[in-house]
């Protein structure tokens, strides 16, 4: 009894080796940055799938539904309009996909499968393509709006003395990076993504410098400079960068209100020219003519009935 226990055991595992899948993907093992061409490679670990039936397919962020890389309908369409890089190729029976210039777009999960649906499981483990980046580095000034943003200048902030300052350093990366600033001239370093100035004075006026660092890739860095000038206690308002935007901000609500005030007086101009015309009033046809009338055409029948 226990023989036979021992004998189908194992061919239960001989049927279910004999029929799993035995693909894997081979990708890049180094790290792969904005820009670099990947080439992955789906590989039978027992050399003896045919790789004519077998096909890439990725993961969707989207809706989390693999999507065959190959074919023409929806999948198709899909790589060409955000792959357009993408090539499938198929060379002396390897099965090739080459991402030429990656983006942080062409990131995510992929995995080969074979058209072969006797195999119990027919796809290969999935493969996790990740794509490392830094975007370029801004620096804002922190508790403003957003007008604010977009209309001061980026390299230039003029702050009257005594006010205070607290500037922030952001960008977009695969992994959060590791911020500093530092001024120019000086030895400090501040390792945060804030810079905060109390009660500035002139001693405070100068270069500042935000430094971005990938925190996996030493070779990503990105970095920022604004210079500072602490305007003297005399100044005039719109010496100062807030001044500036306020006169930005004024002149754009005037130019509005005169477009405002010269359509409102155009469509007025306009109502009263129809008004002042009035309906075409024809009083010769609110009396009926009559055969004996003056106002009468010539006419042969008899009776003395009104024409209108």
């Amino acid at each position: 009894m226990k023989g036979l226990v021992v004998f189908s055991t194992a061919v239960i595992l001989l049927l279910l080796k004999d029929s799993t899948a035995s693909l894997f993907v081979k990708g890049p093992t180094e790290i792969v940055l904005e820009g670099d061409s990947v080439t992955l490679e789906c590989l039978d670990s027992e050399s003896e799938m045919n790789m004519s039936s077998v096909y890439f397919e990725k993961l969707s962020r989207h809706n989390s539904m693999w999507h065959r890389l190959d074919t023409y309908g929806y999948a198709y369409y899909y790589r060409r309009c955000l792959w357009n890089d993408a090539d499938v190729t198929r060379e002396d029976g390897r099965l090739l996909l080459t991402l030429a210039r990656v983006q942080s777009w062409s990131a995510g999960v992929f995995r080969c499968v074979t058209d072969n649906t006797t195999e119990l499981d027919n796809s290969s483990k999935p493969f996790a393509l990740t794509v490392h980046y830094l975007r370029e580095v801004t620096v804002t000034r922190a508790s403003v709006g957003m007008l604010y943003r977009y209309l001061a200048p980026e390299d230039e902030l003029r702050i009257p003395q005594g006010d205070n300052v607290e500037l922030d350093c952001s960008t977009t990366a695969s992994e959060t990076p590791f911020y500093t600033w530092h001024k120019e001239g000086e030895d400090y370093i501040i390792p945060s993504s804030k810079l905060k100035l109390k009660h500035v004075t002139k001693e405070n006026s100068g270069k500042y410098t935000c430094v971005a660092q990938h925190p996996s890739v030493s070779s990503l860095t990105k970095k920022h400079t604004i210079k500072l000038t602490v305007l003297p206690e005399k100044a005039a308002w719109y010496e100062s960068t807030t001044g500036h935007v306020y006169i930005i901000l004024s002149a754009a609500a005037a130019v509005l209100l005169v477009i405002i005030l010269s359509l409102t007086a155009f469509l007025c101009s306009r109502t009263r020219q129809n008004k002042c015309n009035g309906p075409i009033d024809d009083h010769s046809q609110k009396k009926p003519i009559y055969k004996t009338s003056m106002e009468s055409l010539n006419s042969t029948t008899g009776d003395k009935q009104p024409l209108v």
